[in-house]
């Protein structure tokens, strides 16, 4: 060891350690000659260490067939990747368009076109869905089965496994009946929520014989949620299963399997519900349930009603909403849906039978029923036939075919302005159709000349850079100009200018996105 550590010749770690946090003086040394010594003995305790047995090579990533998108846009992905932290701060936002908005969609363009994520680019892709939940459906579905190997090396990365059938493997062919049999009865929940999708969209009955296969040994809350997958192609064919369910002995089980055969209108459930419901509304009075029987309470009509609801007016709602839609015309004499919904109700029922008018539209996804309920979009929203709720109208315009849907949006946007408009647009297809687009844009620059704030309409302005039909561009470039002569006079002008300018932007580059995404010829 030499002169410099002498008098720690034979110490050990221990002693080395005690003495530099006492002093070296104790000991007769110097600060020199511990740290000497502290270098030799940690050599030594390395040189000791026995080599380690080399861990198992992971299998190599298995192969992707589907074709990588063109390069234009793959550096297009590595740009927003690269900056999906930027723009979500507060304060003013610039002109300058939000990436972390336009990373979802082009995902969500390059899935229809059926690319693959670039294999140096999925390592960045699993760190974006794992900052945020709301990329993860479509950045796995594009990362494919070499995200899910690379998720097995990286911990950090463990949440792709859990949307992924437990991360244990590729699920079985549905049509292969052994393996589908072992896997359900073996394997972890998630790997059985997977497959049972699986089989749903290969066949329904034999998802439904499934799970009946092993019902009765389920948790309470494992059949709940597997009931619950059973929304997915929901047919007559589950009858049978969902009835047996209404004896469950868990009460939310119960509950959404007699929602769920409500939902099919020629089930038996929905047929007791009509004869309830039809004895209690007519042209001429609406008498409520005057008890809650054992009948009721088996199809699924829940007792105690909450606080500030009286049980007969809570007991009739629950009847009304699961009773099938299309029995009231008998009852009215014939009538349609607009002209029962327009007709005045007997005893100031009107607000609870049409609420669960509404529910019912909704649950049987009846188009007719649920523009009756709307009624005009033009109509101060607390005057509508059926519900003042923007909540409950947008449900129910999602009932409604797009080109419908996105009609109606834009005659409310033209007649009550942006203030209300926010969830409605919500449920309108993407991108939106040309007078949907135009009236939103109008709304905007009426917002403007009123003298409002673009703050006002942030949700607005964020949903029409996503939006807005790119072609929409060219006209709201008019409008920029404008708002840059007004912006002389100061004011809000400033502020628009900026906000209709970002617009653009974002428009723009959403086509060039669009476009390079475009497959190569």
């Amino acid at each position: 060891m030499g002169r410099a550590g002498e008098g720690y010749a034979d110490a050990d770690w221990e002693e080395l350690v005690t003495a530099a946090l006492l002093g070296t003086e104790r000991r007769g040394g110097t600060p020199e000659a511990l740290l000497d010594a502290a270098a030799v003995r940690t050599l030594c305790r390395r040189a000791g260490l026995r080599p380690a047995p080399a861990a198992r090579r992971p299998d190599p990533a298995p192969r992707d067939p589907r074709p990588a998108p063109p390069e234009a846009a793959r550096r297009r992905l590595a740009h927003l990747l690269a900056d999906r932290t930027s723009g979500g701060g507060t304060g003013r936002r610039g002109a300058a368009p939000d990436l972390t908005e336009l990373l979802p969609q082009w995902l969500a363009a390059a899935g229809r076109h059926g690319y693959r994520a670039p294999s140096a680019l999925v390592p960045a892709l699993l760190d974006a869905a794992r900052a945020r939940t709301d990329l993860r459906p479509q950045a796995l579905a594009l990362a494919g089965a070499r995200g899910l190997w690379l998720a097995r090396l990286n911990p950090e990365w463990r949440f792709a496994l859990r949307g992924a059938a437990g991360g244990a493997g590729e699920l079985p062919d549905p049509a292969d009946g052994e393996g589908v049999a072992r896997l359900w009865e073996e394997g972890l929940f998630a790997e059985r929520v997977a497959l049972l999708g699986t089989v749903r969209a290969h066949d329904g009955a034999a998802a439904t014989r499934l799970l009946a296969s092993t019902w009765a040994t389920e948790r309470a809350e494992d059949r709940l949620m597997f009931l619950d997958s059973l929304r997915t192609g929901l047919s007559m064919a589950d009858e049978p299963f969902l009835e047996a369910a209404l004896g469950d002995r868990s009460r939310n089980v119960r509950a959404t399997a007699a929602e769920l055969l409500s939902a099919l209108p020629e089930s038996a459930l929905a047929g007791r519900m009509a004869e309830r419901a039809l004895a209690c509304v007519g042209p001429e009075a609406v008498e409520p349930p005057a008890e809650c029987d054992a009948g009721m309470l088996r199809d699924g009509v829940v007792k105690r009603p909450p606080a500030g609801r009286g049980e007969r007016a809570w007991w009739l709602g629950q009847v009304v909403e699961a009773a099938p839609l299309s029995r009231w015309r008998e009852r009215f004499g014939g009538l349609g849906p607009a002209e029962i919904v327009a007709l005045p109700v007997p005893g100031g029922w009107a607000e609870e039978i049409h609420a669960a008018w509404c529910r019912a539209a909704v649950r049987q996804r009846d188009a007719r029923w649920s523009k009756a309920l709307l009624g005009a979009a033009s109509a101060p929203p607390a005057a509508g036939p059926g519900t003042a709720s923007l909540a409950e109208r947008a449900k129910l315009l999602e009932t409604l075919p797009e080109g419908e849907r996105a009609e109606w949006v834009a005659e409310f946007v033209r007649a009550h302005g942006l203030s209300e408009a926010f969830q409605l647009l919500g449920v309108c297809r993407v991108p939106w159709a040309g007078p949907l687009g135009r009236a939103v844009v109008d709304a905007l620059d009426a917002a403007r000349v009123a003298g409002g704030y673009p703050w006002s309409f942030s949700g607005v302005m964020g949903l029409a850079e996503r939006c807005l039909d790119p072609a929409e561009a060219e006209r709201l470039e008019g409008l920029v100009d404008a708002v840059e002569v007004a912006d002389e006079e100061g004011g809000a002008a400033a502020y628009w200018a900026e906000a209709f300018q970002r617009l653009v932007a974002t428009l723009r580059m959403r086509a060039a996105m669009l476009a390079e995404l475009a497959p190569e010829a």
